[in-house]
């Protein structure tokens, strides 16, 4: 009876997740897709992550909907990249207009899957695609990539993760 009590107390007790692994504002991240490591910004105050991109238009193949690009970055040559649309993100607070251009609209992002590595850990992650060449920081790291990779953000630190080694 001792045993099964005992039993009884360890499976209520509250399941221990592992501890986050800090980082901070500032990291390598490397988009093997695209064969390149960026200095991005990892910031809890924007929900999915944002490559710079430019030259953005949709696309069908095979019935389904397809982005071709090319990196919107200080060292990035004229390499077009295709990759199939996750889903459009809308973005909110702004007028939407409703005609349908190659050219995708501001307002809405395709959202492409990539896959990112920080340190020595790959995920794959959800990344829009919008023209970021007037920011610092061609990457953008929001929260639900943050939530993929364990992170929690120390904004006093900078790079405090190897380059990355995936």
């Amino acid at each position: 009876m001792k045993s099964i009590l005992a039993l009884s107390a360890l499976l209520a007790l509250p399941v221990m997740a592992a501890e986050p692994t800090l980082y901070g504002r500032f990291e390598y991240i490397g988009v093997p897709e695209v064969g390149a490591t960026f200095q991005a910004k990892m910031d809890t105050g924007a929900l999915t992550a944002s490559l710079s991109a430019k030259d953005i238009q949709l696309f069908q193949r095979d019935g389904e909907d397809w982005v071709r690009f090319r990196l919107a970055t200080k060292d990035a040559d004229n390499k077009v990249f295709e990759h199939k649309v996750a889903r459009i993100s809308k973005i909110k607070g702004r007028s939407d207009g409703e005609e349908e251009d190659e050219v995708i609209d501001p307002t809405k992002r395709p959202v492409v899957e990539l896959e990112l590595c920080l340190g020595n850990q790959k995920h794959t992650v959800e990344v829009n695609l919008v023209d970021r060449s007037h920011f610092n920081y061609p990457l953008l790291i929001g929260v639900k990539a943050l939530r993929e990779f364990n992170a929690a953000v120390n904004p006093a630190r900078r790079f405090t993760a190897d380059k990355p080694d995936c």
